[in-house]
């Protein structure tokens, strides 16, 4: 019954964590995107987040977030959420789930703990700002 499942692999969907300037904190954040750059609109998009890892020698997690779109369409981008300046000593963990017709798909995106910095950073796809990404 096992092999009869086929899970099949994300391709050209991933996130990017941009550095942008807030007029609310009134200093730079990092923004986590949802880039599609696929030829595929996706349906139903959950995304659930969280943050974990050890501080000072004591474990820590954060609550979970979780998103809702009804699309995002082909070859476009979706803000997902602002990470604090004190989760960036943390993991912090997307799982992304979404439709593209009938196939469900997910994949768990994980920026490694203190990868989000200005040193780690490459050209985003679709938006053309320097950002950090997880495929």
């Amino acid at each position: 019954m096992k092999a009869d499942i086929t899970i099949p692999e994300v391709e050209n969907v991933f996130l990017a964590a941009i550095s942008e300037w807030s007029d609310d904190f009134m200093e730079k954040v990092w923004n986590v995107y949802l880039v599609n750059d696929s030829d595929f609109n996706l349906d139903g998009v959950m995304v659930v987040s969280k943050a974990f890892g050890t501080l000072d020698g004591e474990m820590k997690k954060t609550a979970l977030l979780r998103h809702a779109y009804v699309q995002v369409p082909s070859v476009s981008v979706v803000k997902v959420e602002m990470i604090e300046k004190s989760v960036l000593a943390l993991n912090n963990e997307f799982m992304v789930t979404y439709f593209i017709g009938n196939t469900l798909y997910d994949k768990k995106f994980i920026f490694r703990k203190n990868t989000i910095n200005e040193e780690t950073t490459e050209e985003v796809p679709i938006l053309f700002v320097e950002g950090v990404i997880v495929r």
